[in-house]
């Protein structure tokens, strides 16, 4: 039906090309693109050899340079781009879109390379022109933000008049036997994970310290882990278009071992995100420890474990107080032995092939810039369940949040 580019071809990347490959229907060629084109070729290879009949190729493209991106959709003149490349490179990658006219869909929201801070302003002040260009550009189209942003809007359309209450919750019981290594970009979850936590309660925004608050949590197959309040984009965009909420709050897991790491990375400097002077040469220390930490799209093969991620949500339906947790676990050696990826890759890239699949076969529409929040839930979560995650409601439990 449909042409795409896809930029990225780290772990996330690879999960996309694979997907898209598998509902070839939809999908009906594929340009897999990176700044670093021998990887694309890698991935572009195994899925020739899964799937022979697809019709995929690679290209280069330095996604922080507007005229390369807007040369490389003229070369190829794509439906649309899936952009699971860094956040830092969001702004331009719309800019492109919207000279040759491509839609647009992505998995993290736009950050500053010089600001360790994420919000949705930027990429909503492009409304205008989206809906201007009769394009739409899709935000947020991972798991969490992406799947916990739909879990909600289907509960919101299902089980609740107002939603009240809403707490994201997100544990990796993973494995990957490596001292310390990120389940993603190194540098974007350093960054990610070192600022302030955040959460809205009674119409404000409330700021701890870095892991001040934390609570334990049952995780179903899993059990309790230790969960830390951190911000999350997703929470944004999520009291902007369910204003019944009341508070709104997003956990993860840690480990005591990873945290120890993070602590000795920031106390010795190395997650300065500002140029220092080395040899002559000007380098940032956060990018260095990227280039030398393990490279998460390598993680997959000895990853033993499971993620579960979910919304635990209270509120009221005709009148009655009512609770609703939706979830979904993935095994990463389920997802490893799928597309070659752990199971974090995994639970980031299948959503943004289903997102991508639903602006294709017509069932998310509308010109313009939209949190998935903002479209049907159902076609979604219909099509999330049979491309490997499973999801599952439990209704009117103790949810035990505090």
């Amino acid at each position: 039906m449909a042409k795409v580019v896809i930029i990225g071809a780290g772990g996330v990347g690879r999960v996309v090309a694979h997907k898209c490959a598998q509902l070839s229907e939809f999908f009906t060629e594929i340009i897999l693109a990176s700044r670093t084109q021998r990887k694309c070729d890698v991935i572009v290879s195994d899925i020739k050899l899964k799937f022979p009949s697809t019709r995929i190729e690679s290209d280069r493209v330095d996604a922080d340079q507007v005229g390369e991106v807007i040369a490389l959709f003229e070369k190829h003149r794509p439906f649309m781009v899936i952009n699971v490349a860094l956040p830092y490179q969001d702004l331009t990658i719309m800019d492109a879109c919207l000279k040759v006219g491509v839609h647009y869909l992505d998995t993290a929201n736009y950050e500053p390379l010089e600001e360790a801070k994420f919000e949705y302003s930027w990429q909503w002040a492009y409304q205008d022109r989206f809906k201007k260009a009769g394009l739409t550009a899709i935000l947020g189209c991972g798991f969490d933000p992406g799947v916990t942003s739909i879990f909600t809007a289907y509960a919101a359309k299902h089980y609740f008049d107002e939603i009240h209450y809403l707490d994201i919750i997100d544990c990796n019981a993973g494995d990957h036997g490596k001292a310390f290594a990120t389940n993603f970009n190194p540098e974007i979850n350093i960054r990610e994970v070192t600022q302030k936590g955040k959460y809205f309660e009674d119409g404000i925004w409330k700021i701890t310290e870095p892991h001040q608050i934390s609570q334990m949590i049952n995780y179903p197959n899993i059990g309790l882990k230790k969960s830390y309040l951190i911000y999350h984009e997703e929470l944004e965009s999520l009291v902007k278009n369910f204003p019944t909420l009341r508070r709104a709050r997003f956990w993860m897991t840690f480990g005591d071992e990873y945290l120890t790491h993070l602590r000795v990375i920031q106390n010795i400097g190395m997650a300065g995100i500002e140029p220092i002077n080395f040899e002559g040469k000007q380098i940032v220390p956060l990018q260095f420890l990227k280039a030398v930490l393990p490279d998460p799209g390598e993680l997959g093969e000895n990853y033993d474990g499971e993620t579960s991620i979910g919304c635990r949500i209270r509120g009221i339906k005709n009148g009655v107080f009512q609770t609703y947790y939706i979830y979904n676990n993935c095994k990463h050696q389920d997802a490893y032995r799928d597309t070659g990826a752990q199971g974090v890759s995994y639970t980031t890239g299948v959503p943004a092939a289903i997102g991508a699949k639903m602006l294709i076969s017509g069932l998310w529409t509308g010109a313009g810039v939209f949190n998935v929040e903002e479209f049907n839930p159902d076609p979604f979560l219909k099509d999330l369940g049979l491309n490997g995650l499973v999801w599952h409601e439990v209704k009117d439990i103790d949810l035990e949040m505090i």
